[in-house]
């Protein structure tokens, strides 16, 4: 068995890994690189035949590792993709919007290159592409044994991480078993259940996106957030909050309505300015099943976790912009490194307001407009505009849908034997996580690299 990471090598984004076994050939998940002019190129093509590949498993929903899939099909791709039921349902929402903005996008610069003098944009893939490949998804349940490619017994185990996610078990016909993290949660969250703990195996391939350090306390998180928001409304001020469609938009819902029952917040109008954030929160409430103990609690209680009286959901453009002339509310759109969607105009109406906090709850990648905000950048151009940052700038990540690194370090420990390949981070950070795992726990550990496959 030959395993050659394609993504997130050295880096957060790209997610992809190609299995090759008995002349048979599969792939552990298919993500979009994110993140500037490189990321477009690298997205463009594959460096493998599509045609040739077997099968192909995914981890969880987010692009980052999902975001490629409907490129396969257009490349040829004809046989089944395997994820878990809730992945397969979040899928649509998520590829279908996916497409519908690289199309918004890419005609857009079809318009503006040529006087621009810049070369044709490139079209990844449209509506129709995902349309073929949503009827090649095959869904599965977790702790059901499968076999994608003969000779390779796959289960799903649970992630953590968001709804659906799921680590990979992999055991091949010889009996040498190899585990891929995927997207790893942390322990004892508000909505998604634990991660299951890796049985021992031969190889795992282990996300390092926080290998570097630990987040704060989720108490002292959600205390920063109230922080956040009453220092804004107090002033006249906005809260924008840029916000991943899928899981951290229902978390931080969740969060805002237990402190505003609370009384620690204002009744201030909340805003979901993200249809999509809006869809997949309506498909939590349908797998409530699937989330964990508070969930379902608070489903008992309320009904919904996650709409209450002061949440308003933004439909349209026209409804969106209107926002920019509100203040004393609080604004929670995509995308959640601000690299497109409608958080942008919010941005470019809020960040030079002294007023306003703007508060980042997830990661951010090298190169996206949220990173240099986070980063401390004075001025940042934000369509075409030159724009000053004056807003409070507050980075949350104790919300983080990513294990820390003694929560990494704790779950990597019940396989004890395991070689581990640490992947999903950027460099420098895997470098402190490798050197902590090797002095710390005694454990042999490699990085993955795109030009070193790993023989087993």
């Amino acid at each position: 068995m030959k395993i050659t990471p394609l993504g997130a090598a050295k880096e957060v984004t790209g997610s992809m890994f190609l299995i090759e076994y008995n002349e048979k050939k599969m792939i552990v998940d298919c993500g979009l690189f994110q993140g500037g002019y490189d990321a477009v190129l690298k997205n463009s093509s594959f460096p493998f035949d599509a045609k040739e590949i077997d099968a192909v498993v995914l981890t969880h929903a987010h692009l980052d590792h999902s975001g490629r899939v409907p490129m396969l099909g257009k490349f040829g791709y004809n046989n089944p993709i395997y994820a878990t039921v809730p992945t397969c349902d979040l899928l649509s929402g998520m590829l279908l919007d996916s497409a519908k903005i690289q199309m918004e996008d890419y005609e857009r610069k079809l318009r503006k290159n040529p006087r621009r003098g810049l070369s044709t944009p490139i079209l990844m893939y449209d509506t129709e592409d995902v349309y073929y490949i949503l009827r090649r998804l095959n869904p599965m349940d977790y702790d059901d044994v499968f076999e994608p490619i003969q000779g390779l017994k796959v289960t799903f185990r649970q992630g953590g991480h968001i709804l659906g996610a799921a680590s990979i078990e992999i055991t091949n016909n010889e009996g040498k078993k190899v585990y891929f993290s995927g997207d790893i949660g942390g322990f004892d969250r508000n909505i998604v259940n634990d991660p299951d703990f890796p049985p021992e195996c031969d190889f795992i391939f282990c996300e390092s996106t926080y290998g570097n350090r630990l987040h704060r306390s989720y108490q002292a998180s959600v205390d920063e957030l109230a922080e956040a928001i009453n220092e804004a409304l107090k002033n006249g001020g906005n809260v924008i909050i840029p916000t991943f469609a899928l899981e951290r938009a229902q978390d931080l819902l969740y969060v805002m309505r237990e402190l505003s029952e609370a009384g620690r917040i204002p009744n201030n109008p909340i805003f979901l300015d993200s249809p999509l954030a809006v869809n997949i929160t309506k498909l939590y409430n349908e797998h409530i099943d699937d989330l964990n103990a508070n969930a379902n609690i608070a489903a008992n209680r309320v009904k919904d976790p996650f709409v209450f009286e002061n949440v308003h959901v933004v439909k349209t453009g026209n409804e969106s912009r209107a926002l920019n002339t509100f203040s004393g509310i609080i604004i929670l759109a995509g995308s959640g490194m601000a690299t497109g969607g409608r958080i942008k105009h919010h941005l470019k109406h809020n960040l030079w307001k002294s007023n306003s906090s703007i508060v980042f709850v997830g990661y951010q990648a090298q190169n996206t407009l949220g990173r240099k905000i986070v980063d401390g950048a004075n001025f940042v151009e934000i369509e075409g505009e030159r724009i000053a940052v004056r807003a409070n700038i507050y980075t949350i990540n104790g919300f983080s849908a990513h294990a820390d690194r003694d929560e990494l370090a704790k779950w990597l420990k019940y396989s004890k034997h395991a070689t581990i390949v640490l992947n999903h981070g950027e460099h420098s950070v895997i470098e402190i996580f490798k050197d902590y795992l090797e002095k710390e726990y005694k454990r042999t550990v490699i990085i993955a690299d795109t030009e070193h496959p790993i023989n087993i």
